[in-house]
């Protein structure tokens, strides 16, 4: 089934993640007037369908919705119609998302990768607008990326343009989620943050207490959400966990600079509820990494404005675009 884009009015922007589905009603303004989240079901597949429709039906049931977006983490096709595969849910290759939905609704809808969703948010609405070229890093479970040149969303021949996550960076790595092997998202997602946190509390038990305490006592109970607390506290782990992701970030960020010369880096995701702990040793390590240091500006390096928000209200927007 074909669809005009709409022009105006309300939307939902879906934003699926490997552990939380996001919903909300999006103005054209950007701004989410209702907003829904549920858990990504292990299982994936239809029953992660199944979620997704839940969630729209409860939004559509307050607001006259004229049209459905849809960000997802992983690889969509070049027609923003079909998840092609993503590293970190399960049974969800392949999958016609926009048919179903569509199907069951019968409004426009569109699919897009949550880090091409969010930069189109920061671009439209918050810290990317005005910028030129901008590009996006979105770590959170993993670690994707979004890049907009002249005012358009660069999506590449194939729809996988700027997935900067999977950058391989060491050839005797760790295994990533897309099946390759050192991508720059096993080392700067955060994933890999809680893995340095692991690693040093199983190798100094002593010491791993007093980091454990920011949580429920227990390594399995430990979150990113204490590891943040603990490092703003100024537990020496859990700050040496955050130079390790921030090294790595930094060495992305030097990288891609000589490839692509972006006036700005927006990074998003849950890591930037560290703030400066993240973001300041991020820096410092691109100045490190940068080729020719002393010839070569960095681009400017800054927060997203919307955090978690940012993929559904790109998401709500695109579908009008």
């Amino acid at each position: 089934m074909n669809y005009p884009k709409p022009v105006s009015g309300l939307t939902v922007g879906i934003d699926i993640g490997g552990t939380k589905v996001l919903g909300g009603v999006v103005d054209t303004s950007g701004n989410i007037l209702e907003s829904l989240r549920k858990d990504t079901p292990k299982t994936g597949g239809q029953d992660l369908i199944n979620v997704v429709i839940e969630i729209v039906k409860t939004l559509q049931a307050n607001h006259k919705i004229v049209g459905i977006g849809v960000s997802n983490a992983g690889i969509v096709s070049a027609d923003r119609r079909t998840v092609v595969a993503a590293g970190n849910i399960s049974n969800w290759n392949n999958v016609a998302l926009a048919d179903a939905l569509q199907s069951e609704f019968d409004l426009p809808v569109v699919v897009e990768n949550d880090a091409n969703a969010a930069i189109w948010a920061e671009y439209r609405f918050g810290n990317a607008k005005g910028l030129n070229p901008v590009m996006f890093f979105i770590i959170g479970t993993g670690m994707g990326g979004g890049l907009i040149v002249d005012g358009k969303l660069y999506r590449g021949a194939n729809g996988i343009g700027a997935e900067f996550g999977h950058m391989m960076v060491k050839l005797d790595g760790e295994r990533c989620g897309c099946g390759a092997i050192g991508c720059i998202e096993t080392y700067a997602s955060g994933s890999a943050l809680m893995r340095y946190a692991h690693e040093a509390i199983k190798a100094d038990a002593q010491g791993a207490k007093s980091l454990l305490d920011f949580g429920d006592g227990t390594i399995n109970g430990f979150t990113g959400k204490d590891l943040t607390k603990a490092a703003q506290a100024g537990n020496a782990m859990a700050l040496s966990a955050f130079a390790k992701q921030s090294d790595w970030v930094g060495s992305a960020i030097a990288s891609y600079t000589m490839l692509l010369d972006p006036e700005a880096i927006i990074i998003g995701g849950g890591v930037i509820d560290a703030g400066d702990l993240f973001l300041k040793p991020a820096i410092t390590a691109a100045e490190k990494y940068m080729p020719f240091a002393d010839k070569h500006p960095l681009p400017k390096i800054i927060a997203a404005k919307f955090g978690n928000d940012a993929g559904l209200i790109g998401a709500g927007d695109l579908v009008r675009e």
